[in-house]
């Protein structure tokens, strides 16, 4: 039995015979690999997977001091919740909102979607769809790596006048920055669709 199939890469149109075992099948514009039945299954349980770790470590990433910076004897250490609280009581409400929305309320919007597509299902499935435009726009949006980025800059025009410490956030951080991406790159959007596929050929 034919199946009609999109190349998940560039969008082209095949129509996909019955592969055996050791055949696969080749988009003719682009030379991507038509994943066989099931294994995009494989795809979502490597998505759900790092956006689980992603999801986890999100938490102490964001809610365990980050950074420890003594000067004059006098140490500090603060979150990076903590630091944008600090900036809303401080009245910088434009910089602490932009932290606040790109750094912790749209990763934390992507992971959490991923883990709907991927794993959880608790929407209906009228919902995929615009779950994962969401998800997209979020993901576009989403700054913690760049967040680290500046962070790490910081530190570096800070070293000689202050003395400082990494938090136990900073290892949290990054590998939730990493299980993030991860996460992302594994995620292949033809997978929600694949049992609606199958139950309507």
């Amino acid at each position: 039995m034919k199946t009609i199939r999109a190349c998940h890469c560039c969008g082209l149109v095949h129509t996909i015979p019955d592969l055996q075992p050791d055949e696969t099948a080749e988009c003719t514009r682009c030379g991507a690999d038509f994943p066989r039945p099931g294994q995009s299954g494989v795809a979502a349980s490597r998505t759900a997977a790092a956006a689980v770790a992603a999801f986890v470590l999100f938490w102490p990433a964001v809610l365990c001091p980050i950074l420890v910076i003594e000067k004059l004897g006098i140490q500090h250490q603060s979150s990076v919740l903590g630091g944008i609280i600090d900036l809303l009581r401080h009245g910088s409400w434009f910089v602490g909102g932009i932290v606040l929305v790109f750094s912790i309320v749209f990763p934390l919007t992507k992971i959490i979607l991923l883990l709907e597509l991927s794993l959880l299902e608790v929407f209906h499935k009228n919902h995929k769809a615009l779950s994962l435009r969401i998800m997209e726009h979020a993901g576009k949006w989403s700054m913690m790596d760049v967040m680290l980025l500046a962070f790490l800059v910081m530190l570096v025009k800070l070293g000689n006048l202050v003395q400082f410490q990494f938090g136990p956030a900073v290892i949290a951080f990054v590998l939730c920055v990493a299980m993030s991406m991860l996460a992302s790159v594994l995620f292949d959007p033809h997978a929600i669709w694949e049992d609606d596929v199958e139950q309507n050929p």
